[in-house]
């Protein structure tokens, strides 16, 4: 058989963990994309994971992780065990990896939503079930999932947009930083030079842009980074766990406000995005998180569907 008639192979997810983008393949996130567009576009009675549970650990507070993961197994048929580490045995020094190995017995699947990103790595390791990546100090991919369904509803399509990311090299730019390169994204972050990403993990993306024709700019010049974006992308400066640094930080990043007059560089139609929660008036002023450009909702919203689409995806 010629390869011109050889059958297209899908990418599968089944049974696989999820710790960050970089671990999937171009193929597979778009085919999370299209579940998540897919399942958006079904009603109640689409109850696919009907008897399935997924555990999920909190060490880390949360409104749109939980809120999210629970409503969609719920909606799609399956259960939601929500366990916050203070109230069980991780909270009493039980290793994680006695955890995993338990949890494993009882549920197909465990979220974890966690500090230091050797737990969840650490989790997965150990657990025979899919261990999902809820955010880690190191990664959001579940964010930058909602983000990608978000953009392609709003703009039609990925290839050549340009995405510019004003505040902190964290969690939620990292993950954004590889999607946008694995996509064929342009990718510009600002941020005061002891804020970038790690020059490492920025090497790896080049190498990934190169591939998909994509760019990454790294530069302390806010204007340079929004200058033509179709996305302008903000986060807080002072993260969770962070708070003993917040005031060095907001002095620290003085001059990197999303406001009106940052926007006028971006391009007419850009669209406003946020992982929330945002402090008006820090990282965005007001007029521009409430303004006509700004999609954070419709964003939030997303978090439903991609991660619907992931644990379709993972325990079909």
């Amino acid at each position: 058989m010629s390869q011109s008639q050889q059958a297209t192979v899908e990418p599968q997810l089944k049974g696989k963990h999820f710790l960050t983008v970089s671990a999937l393949s171009s193929e597979e996130i778009k085919l999370l994309i299209e579940k998540a567009e897919e399942l958006k576009s079904k009603g109640p009675e689409y109850q696919p994971l009907a008897g399935k549970t997924l555990a999920m650990i909190f060490e880390k507070s949360s409104t749109r992780t939980r809120m999210s993961f629970e409503a969609g197994m719920l909606q799609l048929g399956g259960n939601a065990i929500y366990m916050n580490s203070q109230d069980s045995q991780l909270g009493r020094g039980e290793p994680i990896s006695d955890t995993a190995q338990v949890l494993s017995q009882y549920v197909d699947a465990i979220m974890i939503r966690t500090h230091g990103h050797n737990r969840v790595e650490e989790l997965a390791q150990h657990a025979s079930v899919p261990v999902i990546n809820g955010l880690t100090d190191l990664a959001h991919p579940c964010q930058a999932l909602a983000d990608i369904l978000t953009i392609k509803e709003k703009k039609g399509s990925l290839q050549g947009l340009k995405m510019a990311y004003v505040g902190d090299g964290n969690n939620v730019s990292n993950s954004l930083m590889v999607i946008c390169a694995k996509l064929g994204m342009d990718f510009s972050i600002a941020a005061p030079k002891a804020y970038w990403p790690k020059e490492q993990l920025v090497a790896e993306c080049k190498v990934l842009a190169k591939e998909t024709g994509a760019t990454i700019t790294v530069t302390e010049n806010p204007v340079e980074a929004v200058s033509q974006a179709d996305v302008v992308y903000a986060d807080v400066w002072t993260s969770m766990g962070q708070e003993e640094e917040n005031e060095q930080r907001l002095n620290d990043f003085n001059g990197y406000q999303v406001n009106a007059a940052l926007v006028h560089h971006a391009k007419s139609d850009y669209l406003f995005m946020h992982c929330l929660p945002a402090h008006r008036g820090e990282e965005v002023s007001a007029d521009v998180i409430d303004g006509l450009n700004s999609v954070v909702f419709h964003q939030a919203g997303n978090r439903l569907h991609a991660q619907k689409a992931l644990l379709v995806e993972l325990l079909k």
